[in-house]
């Protein structure tokens, strides 16, 4: 039986949380807010959110651990309350908080399927991401041998509980910013299905970003360095399984 629900991995941006979880909790569904090892003050502003708005359900890391760990331990309790999808949306305000309700629709009707949200960015937009992104995708078709990872950075997607939580199951699985592209090129090769929905992303020019230029595109180059390697050992299986499609389709 599908049950729904929200992750909002949350650091530094305690601030715009309760905004966030204000315009989703309208929609009658658990929300599971983790605290990825803030400072005092944002932690007892987290407690006080949670505290006071019923639905919303706080867990959290004593350390930061990044935004890879934050949203697996959201999926771990996730699935202690028996939610079996789960949409995740970042702390920060960035992501448009209505069109939640169609993709949990559209999840619904695709429950095998990860939904996630193709980014149309507005004027704010740091023009290096916008490159990095590219560069991200390229990389991810490269390590999938396809073109189903159509954006592999967009933080607003629609999660099958169990399916991530398998995948997950590497030891080394990029806990940090790479979590977002490295989880969905491990579904990939699980071959979970993908369907991607436009989704307006919006950069305030007074918000923290938790992004590092330097480290975050350093850890993720290593990433793709890595999936590269499971790639070439998994291309025999991957490439078998494709055939075993491309038969089936010419049958029909």
């Amino acid at each position: 039986m599908m049950k729904q629900g929200f992750i909002i991995p949350v650091y530094r941006h305690a601030a715009t949380t309760g905004l966030v979880v204000e315009k989703i909790i309208k929609l009658r569904l658990p929300v599971i807010i983790v605290d990825d090892g803030n400072n005092r003050e944002d932690r007892e502003c987290l407690e006080e959110l949670a505290a006071k708005t019923p639905g919303v359900t706080l867990t959290g890391l004593k350390k930061n651990s990044g935004k890879g760990g934050a949203v697996l331990k959201g999926l771990e309790k996730a699935a202690e309350l028996g939610l079996s999808h789960v949409l995740q949306i970042d702390a920060d305000g960035q992501h448009d908080e209505e069109r939640a309700a169609f993709f949990l629709a559209e999840s619904a009707k695709h429950p095998e399927s990860v939904i996630c949200g193709f980014p149309e960015f507005d004027e704010n937009a740091p023009r290096s991401r916008v490159i990095g992104r590219k560069i991200s995708n390229f990389w991810a078709s490269v390590v999938t041998l396809s073109n189903d990872l159509k954006d592999v950075l967009c933080g607003f997607r629609v999660y099958p509980v169990e399916a991530v939580l398998r995948a997950s199951k590497s030891p080394f699985i990029d806990k940090r910013m790479g979590f977002d592209v490295e989880i969905l090129v491990r579904l990939c090769w699980n071959r979970v299905p993908f369907i991607y929905h436009p989704i307006k992303i919006s950069y305030p020019k007074d918000g923290v970003s938790n992004f590092h230029n330097f480290s975050d595109n350093l850890r993720i180059s290593w990433m793709f360095t890595r999936l590269c390697t499971g790639m070439f050992l998994r291309m025999p299986l991957i490439l078998f399984s494709r055939g075993q499609i491309t038969r089936r389709g010419e049958r029909q």
